[in-house]
């Protein structure tokens, strides 16, 4: 089972010429999962990826560059005839703010259904998007103003233990279809799924910190996550400002994964003074797994047995699935304006 993370927005508070504002889209096989949509996400995948039909989104609080794109895509996927239904989770307030949109994305041709989140009153196992999935989602409230504002964690059921063949030929099964009941768990005449397999296999753990000061419930949510996406909108020469605005510097994000015992860090929510390789140093000095993820970069995230998540620039993936032949029509296809020899657009840092 794929599980990638595609970030579309990686800039905070307002977009730059390098960085839109936050989106990230968690794709679990067939599943796309949309965290937060600020304004311009739809032309951020448009441009990327291509938007596709989205089967949840997920708000993590209610300042506009982490939703205002949500009524616009809405409307977009009813222009395209969209049938689905679509579902949006969010704080509480959630439905009062569509409610009041529904004046911007009008009547739908698709189910919109509207979830409201409270920490308090969810089973602290989490909750399934639909039932019969194998992944939970946990909502975890994070430090940011004085509004409901959410983190989220997606984490995977356990897995059945490696399944043991010489074991199993032991014990007198045949190869083929009862070789695939004893590994769904059934048994097979006297042969019990426990006597052929090993332990079961811990799942894959996202977590995304949304807008966040440092925060213990995050670090608690966060314990050896495969990926923690976390908020850095200020170096820790801002610190004093981080706190004032209830955001994180990337020092502090890279303490929380190290005490969260996480295995990759990305940084995102990046103010638009930096250009991000200066968070991520500043990260790695307490915590060496971190990457500064720019925009349409993607962190695949293989299950343990099979490596760490890794970090995917966008440059690396287009040569990657671009089809043979067309690297040298690539090469000398111009630029669009504004961009450097990579494509990408060019660096602009804001003055401090």
């Amino acid at each position: 089972m794929d599980l990638s993370i595609f970030f579309a927005g990686t800039g905070g508070s307002v977009p730059s010429a390098r960085r839109g504002l936050p989106a990230v889209l968690v794709q679990r096989g067939g599943d796309r999962l949309l965290f937060d949509c600020g304004e311009g996400t739809q032309r951020q995948l448009l441009r990327s990826v291509g938007l596709a039909e989205l089967d949840f989104v997920l708000i993590t609080h209610f300042h506009a560059d982490h939703w205002l794109g949500l009524p616009g895509m809405l409307k977009s996927f009813a222009l395209r005839d969209r049938t689905t239904p679509l579902t949006v989770y969010g704080p509480r307030g959630l439905k009062e703010l569509m409610g009041v949109m529904r004046i911007v994305y009008g009547n739908l041709p698709y189910e919109l259904g509207i979830e409201e989140l409270d920490p308090a009153e969810l089973d602290p196992r989490g909750f399934r998007l639909r039932e019969g999935d194998s992944y939970r989602i946990h909502a975890v409230p994070v430090r940011h103003s004085r509004e409901n504002c959410l983190g989220y964690v997606l984490v995977e059921d356990d897995r059945p233990g490696e399944f043991d063949v010489d074991a199993a030929r032991a014990l007198g099964v045949t190869p083929g279809p009862d070789f695939g009941a004893l590994q769904r768990g059934e048994t097979v005449g006297n042969v019990r799924p426990e006597q052929v397999t090993g332990e079961p296999r811990q799942g894959r753990k996202i977590v995304i910190s949304g807008d966040t000061g440092p925060c213990e419930a995050l670090a608690v949510a966060a314990h050896q996550a495969d990926v923690l996406i976390h908020e850095a909108t200020f170096a820790e020469e801002e610190s004093e400002r981080a706190r004032e605005t209830s955001h994180s510097t990337a020092r502090q994000a890279a303490e929380l994964a190290r005490a969260a015992d996480v295995r990759l860090l990305a940084l995102t929510h990046v103010s638009s003074r930096y250009a991000g390789g200066e968070l991520r140093e500043e990260a790695r000095e307490v915590f060496a797994a971190t990457e500064a993820p720019r925009d349409f970069d993607t962190i695949e995230v293989p299950f343990p047995e099979r490596g760490p998540a890794q970090l995917v620039r966008w440059s690396e993936r287009q040569a990657r699935e671009r089809p043979d032949g067309a690297e040298k029509a690539a090469e000398t296809k111009p630029s669009p304006p504004g961009a450097g020899s990579s494509g990408r657009p060019a660096e602009v840092v804001a003055p401090t």
